[in-house]
């Protein structure tokens, strides 16, 4: 069964920075691919950015420059260190444990919590 605990979410400023974590229970950590989503009131749940078994990431347009995903396979941890922020990327933020086909990250149906991040002065 997979498990995914997220958090760091809170309020912060625009230009501001925030870094949110993903601790994840599933079977073989190094084996999958992971990624953050995240979904704004009223809007889809969007992908963010993802990151392979081998460590290459994908990143949104929107995130491009501003957000870094990057992973801990020992710790099972995956992080998503946020900068810049826009009062635009306010949404409950989610990890996921997926997979990639070809260059397209692929979402499996397990989703944590999420945690909420706020921009607004």
């Amino acid at each position: 069964q997979v498990q995914l605990l997220e958090s760091g979410g809170g309020l912060v400023q625009p230009g501001g920075s925030l870094g949110l974590s993903c601790a994840a229970s599933v079977g073989t950590f190094s084996f999958n691919a992971m990624a953050w989503y995240r979904q704004a009131p009223g809007k889809q749940r969007e992908l963010v950015a993802a990151i392979s078994r081998g460590g290459s990431t994908d990143h949104a347009d929107s995130a491009k420059g501003r957000f870094t995903i990057s992973r801990d396979d020992a710790k099972k941890m995956v992080y998503l260190q946020m900068t810049s922020l826009k009062p635009e990327d306010t949404a409950v933020y989610y990890c996921n444990s997926g997979t990639y086909y070809g260059r397209t990250y692929i979402p499996r149906d397990y989703w944590g919590q999420g945690t909420q991040v706020t921009v607004s002065s």
